[in-house]
């Protein structure tokens, strides 16, 4: 009966001798992970680029080739490699000249296959357990998870859709305004999936052109562009059993569009500049603010790309539509920004509660995190007053304005023009929403102070 360890890995054995590779392979076959071989430095540098490995086992002396000098050709391609080295007792010194190098641990020929699963058990502990710690310390510190608990009917809709989606492949794509969570629910989709133990990575669409995008996205080779100095990972070689998240992916560009579609399609992908073709074991999870049915109908989004994000589709609600969810987000901010900033204050005013279920949060979960932290580092004592808050003085204080209401129209136009400009991407967008050019914005922007 085959013997099994705690985690099945994907390991790259590297020797000029054919005896001791198959001895190798068949020894940690039987433990149950996943071996490749290669005879040659060209050979091994072919497979570590097209493949993703979590073990190297290096031989010292390959031939005429050192295994010195391919180590830091290894890890320049894949710097997460857990290297050993595997050397004659005549070659110790050299060992150690490995591990000063980057080499993670070192074994002596001959050696038997106990020693060698255990070495590999050793490694992948290592590695698994950096995994963990990069996860944690990538995790936004600024959002809890609990801020997906709700009391509103809209909510716990979304939360039941996440706890369905979470334990599949299946690509998500959740729309809602600025500031509504999007990222946050992509994030619980990831912690709750059988890929929580891998990373989650954030691609931010809209902050790079359509080439830097395609780089950050699946990486570059060396001289692929100006600039490409190096060899670069993209942050799909990153989340390797993970989850990617396209975040605002409507910004995506036109020309990419086409790879994105691919990738998330079949997998598959090229670095910029690299002809070799890449599989990639990843969850794709998508978000946006732009109405992409409207973008394909203008032809700046692509209808077939359209079809492969929405497998499933969850619509984060605005925070307005989540009244009964406010005290308890409010006294959440609240609370964590005490202890960040050691301030006094332990909750609010009654006024100060008023006034936070009045406004409309037209910026949503951002915008009252935002007055909050404000709020607190502005606070003596402890409770925070309604004079603290630093919530816009309009019509909006009454709550968002409707058809009817007793108000001018001054009034209407002010409020309806901040609560498109919260929830626009940019001035042209908010323009174009409002029906109006982009000047006339600017004009009303100034006549209403906002």
């Amino acid at each position: 009966m085959a013997e099994s360890t705690e985690e099945k890995i994907r390991i790259l054995l590297i020797d000029d001798e054919q005896n001791i590779l198959r001895t190798f392979r068949y020894c940690l076959e039987d433990a149950g992970h996943r071996v490749a071989t290669a005879t040659d430095a060209a050979q091994a540098e072919q497979l570590v680029q097209r493949d993703v490995f979590d073990l190297c086992f290096l031989d010292l002396r390959l031939g005429e080739t050192s295994g010195l000098d391919l180590l830091p050709v290894l890890r320049q391609y894949a710097p997460w490699l857990k290297i050993i080295i595997v050397t004659a007792h005549s070659s110790i010194d050299s060992a150690l000249e490995a591990i000063r190098a980057g080499a993670a641990d070192y074994l002596v020929k001959p050696c038997s296959p106990e020693q060698l699963r255990m070495a590999a058990t050793k490694q992948i502990q290592a590695r698994r357990l950096e995994q963990r710690v990069e996860a944690l310390e990538k995790q936004d510190c600024t959002t809890s998870s609990a801020e997906m608990d709700s009391d509103s009917p809209a909510m716990k809709k979304v939360l039941e859709t996440v706890r369905q989606v979470a334990d599949t492949d299946a690509t998500v794509l959740i729309l809602g305004e600025s500031g509504t969570g999007k990222g946050l629910a992509a994030r619980t989709i990831h912690h709750c999936s059988p890929r929580a133990k891998e990373q989650f990575v954030t691609v931010n669409c809209p902050s790079l052109s359509a080439e830097l995008l395609e780089s950050e996205l699946f990486g570059h080779k060396k001289g692929a562009f100006t600039g490409a100095t190096e060899n670069k990972l993209g942050r799909v070689d990153q989340a390797e059993g993970g989850t990617v998240f396209l975040d605002e992916v409507g910004d995506v560009p036109l020309a990419l569009q086409p790879k994105l579609l691919r990738f998330i399609q079949d997998r598959e992908y090229e670095r910029v500049g690299d002809p070799v073709t890449r599989r990639a074991n990843v969850r794709i999870v998508a978000a946006t603010n732009r109405d992409l049915k409207e973008m394909v109908k203008q032809g700046t989004f692509r209808e077939d790309l359209l079809y492969r994000l929405n497998v499933i589709t969850i619509h984060m609600p605005p925070l307005r539509e989540r009244n009964e969810d406010l005290t308890r987000l409010a006294e959440q901010f609240l609370l964590r920004y005490a202890g960040n900033y050691r301030r006094p204050a332990r909750g609010f005013s009654k006024p100060a509660l008023e006034a936070i279920h009045a406004y409309a949060w037209p910026g949503n979960i951002r915008e009252l995190q935002n007055v909050i932290e404000r709020a607190v580092i502005l606070c003596a004592g402890e409770q925070v007053d309604i004079g603290l808050l630093s919530i816009p003085e309009t019509a909006e204080r009454q709550g968002r304005p409707r058809i009817g209401d007793a108000l001018s129209l001054e009034d209407l136009e002010r409020s309806h023009i901040r609560g498109v400009m919260a929830t626009a991407t940019s001035l042209d967008a908010a323009a174009k929403t409002l029906g109006i050019d982009v000047s006339t914005l600017y004009r009303k922007r100034k006549q209403y102070d906002l």
